[in-house]
């Protein structure tokens, strides 16, 4: 039997046991649209759209897509940064039952192209930016994607933006080959936006196919339906007690196409009809400029983002203090972070916890006291939470004892795109396991002890050796190679790879190595550090070993932390 110590102090305006009703997601912009349509829905480095205009553009767009043969299932891919492009589209493919998928922009050409074959997608939709086309138009050249759906960056921007941004950032502009494959973004509203009913069912409709290696390195589609992320957005709406309806204003620094902010920036964002402000990528000169400019209520960021603006010289005034309610996730959250805002800036930041298979939250600290620094708190209400015995699987542990947190909810995903096998693994009585090991005390909070021995958290990034280690080990010179995360007072933690060079070869330096798998793999994955060795640390079976590099690394960064 689970037990439910959270009960003892779980928030009082929450309650803890209650169900959820999935709906169509594209419900958000609808309901909210039908009740304040001249209210600012999203803000884009000044150029606002109302909730009646976006939800005018996302009926269009539905129905141009409906045109272009998308239907129930369909799989129309996103390759884009923040910008009003990824939430008309997003919105428009659920509405006729279409399947989302998120593709990073920090991805690698092989990278898209896995997760394209993979996933069977057949449009995708990018801008004409010379970061993202040229890599996508040659994707789409060697894969089974029909249609590439081009806009023009300048044309979301307010003028004078869009006539300078032509004038001064041409090359940043890509020329665009209008062949077959082409469509043009703005000829999706040319139309009535009067679509051919489509009836979703939301338990079962996938409305987005969320790429992660999980705890394993090997991308997989995790299948998230309309209801798992509408309720996990709704979990998340009643959590605070002090959001009102129309008036909040949300900061939208983190990705769109990341799990994180899709739920808790964007759909939360809507359902509570807020401003939007977005901002297509994180800088921290434009981050205070905006919060000093803006009256943000809402901020969700990774601890790096939080690291950032509490050391700006102009912190103090850039108006913290006035955001109601300000959540990390992605990454622990440092105890001495949490209490840097609380002491300095009367500022409570909420931790929340998940995984992409969750939607993505599955746990946050209390609001408004009674949060404990270091724990990840309670279970959203819905959700329950136990710790499973690593070795001996289905066995539920005590309070206090120390084992794999494991999750049961509807906004875990219904398993994972054309693997059986993988969801096997991390399913058991219709409970997630997360692959993080934890504890739970006699109140119900609970505590991560260790993450994935393997995976590296970048700035709130999920990083897998797996993927860096082959992009080294294809050049001809290495012989043997092992990648660790180590220790980074910003990122959080940042890639390492140890490398053995062959002898018969002539040797290369780590920069030669590093240009060489620079276009191989994303920039978030690229090592900080290269170190060459003679020998690398094996187990008694002859496998790599990296524990013992992880504890050499962590003794070097307690020294070097202690003699400052």
């Amino acid at each position: 039997m689970i037990e439910h110590p959270w009960l003892k102090k779980y928030p009082d305006h929450v309650k803890w046991d209650q169900e959820f009703e999935g709906k169509p997601l594209s419900t958000l912009i609808d309901e909210t649209a039908n009740k304040v349509p001249n209210n600012i829905a999203l803000d884009f480095l000044g150029k606002s759209f109302t909730y009646g205009e976006l939800q005018d553009q996302v009926n269009k767009a539905a129905k141009a897509l409906q045109e272009l043969g998308v239907k129930t299932g369909t799989k129309v891919g996103l390759f884009l940064p923040n910008c009003p492009h990824f939430i008309v589209a997003f919105f428009a493919i659920s509405k006729i039952g279409g399947t989302v998928v998120s593709y990073s922009p920090l991805y690698s050409e092989s990278e898209l192209k896995f997760q394209a074959e993979n996933s069977d997608t057949e449009i995708m939709v990018t801008l004409n930016l010379d970061a993202l086309y040229p890599k996508m138009k040659r994707v789409v050249s060697e894969t089974g994607i029909r249609k590439l759906i081009v806009a023009d960056f300048s044309e979301a921007l307010p003028f004078p933006k869009n006539i300078l941004f032509k004038l001064f950032k041409s090359s940043a502009i890509a020329k665009v080959v209008k062949d077959d494959n082409y469509v043009d973004y703005n000829s999706l509203f040319e139309n009535d936006g009067k679509i051919t009913p489509v009836e979703i069912n939301p338990d079962e409709d996938i409305a987005v196919l969320q790429y992660t290696g999980g705890t394993t390195g090997v991308p997989k589609g995790a299948m998230l339906s309309h209801s798992n992320l509408y309720i996990n957005m709704r979990q998340l709406e009643i959590w605070p007690p002090m959001l009102e309806f129309g008036t909040e204003n949300v900061a939208a620094f983190l990705p769109f196409f990341h799990i994180f902010a899709l739920t808790v920036v964007l759909n939360m964002g809507l359902k509570v009809g807020a401003r939007i402000v977005i901002v297509p990528k994180f800088e921290l000169e434009d981050a205070v400029k905006l919060l000093t400019k803006e009256n943000i209520t809402l901020f969700s960021g990774v601890p790096t983002m939080y690291t950032a603006i509490a050391n700006h010289k102009g912190a103090d005034n850039i108006g913290i203090g006035k955001i109601k309610m300000a959540m990390s996730g992605g990454a622990p959250l440092p105890v001495d972070l949490w209490n840097l805002y609380m002491n300095r800036f009367g500022l409570e930041i909420t931790e929340g916890y998940g995984l992409t298979e969750a939607s993505p939250v599955t746990h946050a600290s209390p609001i408004g006291g009674g949060t404990i620094p270091g724990s990840i708190g309670f279970p959203l209400p819905g959700t329950e939470a136990f710790i499973m015995d690593r070795e001996e699987k289905g066995k539920i542990l005590p309070v206090g004892e120390v084992g794999e947190i494991c999750v049961r909810g509807p906004q875990v995903m219904k398993g994972y795109w054309k693997r059986d096998d993988a969801t096997a693994e991390v399913m058991i009585d219709g409970a997630l396991r997360t692959g993080d090991v934890g504890k739970m005390d006699e109140n119900g909070f609970t505590y991560i002890l260790d993450r994935d021995k393997d995976l590296i958290l970048v700035g709130g990034f999920n990083v897998f050796p797996r993927t860096i280690e082959e992009a080294i080990n294809d050049h001809p010179a290495v012989e043997e190679t092992t990648v660790i995360g180590i220790p980074d007072d910003y990122l959080g933690e940042t890639p390492k790879a140890f490398v053995k060079l062959r002898t018969t070869i002539d040797p290369i330096t780590a920069d030669e190595l590093m240009a060489f798998i620079k276009p191989k793999i994303g920039k978030h994955e690229r090592p900080s550090q290269i170190e060459f060795r003679d020998e690398l640390p094996k187990t008694m079976v002859g496998k790599l070993s990296k524990k013992e590099l992880v504890a050499e690394e962590k003794a070097i960064y307690e020294a070097s932390k202690a003699t400052k």
